[in-house]
């Protein structure tokens, strides 16, 4: 089992054959950690990801500091997609024409296992919504309709200055806080809505109740930032990592489960697989020292990439303008080019790889040493 986001010793990553072995039927594991940092997190398991991700093992984690404001009420989300034919039941889980590009969607498109759900709360209040894109595929373009909204942080990390929400991609592995005023006439509405696609539709909801508290979203200060150490740019090695396509060999059998097909890579080097016997990893970084990463998709895909352990910050890019705070999860466009600085802080084997899971299980993963 992995804990997305948290940084945390690497005998507690849930990496099968790579971190730990495999927790088997009737056995356990006990997981034990302190969070370094506050914010939105969630889990998910690491063998079998696909199929178990899909019916339903994913959950949310909140990290709370004692120093953040008091909101009004606070709301979490976590969205997601199933894959269900006539009848409710589970279909096959990926289409291999899609597993080669951008992924396989699901039929069923949900927010905490509901169909648009609904939720309550205080006319004129101030809601801390935290969402956490769950989905083995999906990727989101969210807004709200009908509330001023503030974003507070990206992936567990604040933003240094709360900036309204006007239109934010949200990817596998990606979480975002906001903060909505909430309308002051009882019963009056707010519509989060996924306005990606030729087909926008609704997530949730969010209803006024009670009289209003009429409060301000310009109150909202920056929340108090994540002890995550800057790279020294003047000191950093430079790592290069292409993201590709690739057709060079089978997966190897494993305990975890294969889709039977490679379809991508990490500088022309495919995963083989949860095995005894993994590639090399993608560098050997030493404790405590700065690193680049220059990082280059390849691709007409969109990846979003996930580092375990570590966090990053965006340099630079050639397709973007906003440089978002600390991240571990960078949505990685269509023949982007980005510079991401880091801090090799945990000891460890820590596996970069896309979290459109059918990349991950077709060749788009590797690992970094640290020690």
């Amino acid at each position: 089992m992995h804990w997305h986001g948290l940084r945390i010793p690497n005998a507690m990553d849930g990496v099968p054959e790579l971190t730990q072995p495999y927790v088997y039927p009737g056995d356990g594991f006990d997981y034990a950690f302190t969070p370094p940092d506050a914010g939105t997190f969630w889990y998910h398991p690491h063998c079998n990801t696909l199929t178990q991700m899909g019916h339903g093992l994913t959950g949310m984690i909140v990290v709370e500091n004692p120093d953040d404001p008091v909101f009004d009420a606070e709301i979490v989300l976590n969205l997601r997609d199933w894959r269900l034919g006539a009848g409710g039941a589970f279909i096959a889980p990926f289409k291999p024409r899609d597993a080669a590009r951008g992924g396989t969607y699901g039929t069923v498109r949900t927010a905490n296992w509901q169909q648009e759900p609904e939720y309550d709360a205080p006319a004129g209040g101030l809601v801390r919504l935290r969402i956490a894109a769950t989905d083995v595929t999906r990727i989101y373009s969210i807004a709200l309709e009908g509330a001023p909204t503030s974003v507070v942080a990206l992936d567990a990390n604040p933003v240094e200055t709360p900036f309204p929400l006007d239109l934010l991609d949200l990817a596998p592995g990606q979480r975002a806080d906001l903060v909505v005023r909430m309308p002051d006439g009882e019963g009056e509405t707010v519509t989060l809505r996924n306005v990606r696609g030729n087909k926008p539709w609704t997530i949730a909801t969010f209803r006024s109740t009670g009289a209003s508290l009429k409060r301000d979203l310009r109150d909202v200060v920056p929340l108090t930032a994540n002890p995550i150490a800057e790279a020294d740019l003047s000191m950093a090695t430079r790592i290069p990592l292409d993201f590709t396509a690739t057709a060079e060999h089978a997966p190897s059998p494993s305990l975890c489960g294969t889709l039977g097909y490679t379809f991508w890579a990490i500088n022309k080097v495919a995963w083989p697989g949860d095995t005894p016997d993994p590639v090399s990893p993608l560098a050997e970084l030493k404790l405590g020292k700065s690193y680049v990463l220059q990082v280059a998709n390849r691709t007409p895909h969109a990846h979003p990439i996930h580092l375990h352990g570590m966090s990053f910050r965006i340099l630079s890019s050639n397709k973007r303008t906003f440089l978002p705070p600390p991240t571990d999860t960078i949505l990685l466009l269509p023949d982007e080019r980005a510079e991401l600085g880091l801090v090799a802080d945990n000891i460890g084997d820590w596996i970069l790889h896309c979290h459109i899971i059918e990349h991950q299980k077709t060749g788009m993963t590797g690992y970094f040493h640290v020690a």
